[in-house]
């Protein structure tokens, strides 16, 4: 076994970070940064607009709007600069690559919220309802 392959199964087998999220979906990407001799802990929030590659190759590109410009950046899955990946909200989207948010505004590139699974909400109880209210 080459050293490639072994790497390559030592980063992404059982127990190892997998990808929890899909495109559409905001996240939150916690990336490490060292200045001088200090380290900080710097945050990237937007779309995932795409994810390519496989394996130990895999990238997947995050799109942010900050002060009316778009911003979008490229980020290795596997890489050791990568603290964690938050995903903030879930979206129902019916394409691969995202390219067309590129031509959008802020406003109507908004996309469509995903519904609740069990599996998204573990252990979140449901809301309780009032019994003297009457149902809409």
């Amino acid at each position: 076994m080459d050293s490639l392959t072994f790497l390559e199964k030592e980063l992404t087998g059982p127990g190892k970070k997998q990808i929890d999220f899909k495109p559409g979906d905001t996240v939150k990407v916690y990336t490490r940064y060292k200045e001088g001799d200090k380290n900080r802990v710097q945050q990237f929030e937007g779309v995932v607009t795409g994810i390519s590659g496989g394996g130990i190759n895999t990238n997947f590109t995050v799109r942010k709007v900050s002060y009316g410009v778009g911003v979008e950046r490229i980020f290795p899955l596997y890489s050791p600069a990568i603290e964690k990946i938050e995903v903030v909200q879930r979206t129902k989207v019916k394409r691969a690559k995202l390219y067309y948010l590129r031509g959008l505004s802020t406003k109507s590139s908004r996309l469509k919220r995903a519904r609740e699974t069990k599996e998204m909400t573990q252990g979140a109880e449901p809301a309780p309802q009032d019994e003297d209210k009457p149902q809409a």
